[in-house]
């Protein structure tokens, strides 16, 4: 039985997608060639084509940019004293909402900077808030 399970478990995780993984090695080798993938350890590589997995949101909270706003003003404290308090599932919803998608690219996580610009809209609690993921601004009305 047990090397029933050993010739099972070797061909459902080795020989049955040997072939397919072989296309896809050889398209990915072709648009990013292995020799400059040797520089990073796996780690970093994962982190380079994924993302990183823990998000530092204070670190995020002091990055952001205002626009017709101050870090001072009352709809921006309460944006962020909400923000904190969401779960960190709702804070990457949040994130996928402003920038289409829920990680932050490896190579940005000091530098992530987004907008938040108040909108200026006439009757502000007949305006939901926003986003333009092209331009990482969150519109925020007041």
């Amino acid at each position: 039985r047990k090397e029933y399970v050993d010739l099972f478990v070797n061909y459902m995780f080795n020989e049955s997608v040997q072939k397919p993984f072989e296309d896809f090695m050889q398209g990915f080798l072709r648009g990013c060639p292995a020799r400059n993938w040797k520089m990073f350890l796996p780690k970093e590589l994962q982190i380079v084509l994924q993302g990183h997995p823990t998000i530092d949101w204070h670190l995020l909270e002091k990055n952001v940019r205002y626009r017709k706003y101050n870090k001072s003003d009352q709809a921006i404290k309460d944006f962020w004293t909400v923000f904190h308090k969401l779960s960190e599932k709702k804070k990457k919803m949040f994130l996928a909402f402003l920038s289409g998608s829920d990680q932050i690219p490896g190579y940005q996580l000091e530098c992530f900077t987004f907008y938040i610009e108040d909108p200026q809209a006439k009757n502000p609690d007949e305006v939901y808030p926003s986003a333009a993921t092209c331009h990482l601004v969150l519109f925020l009305p007041r």
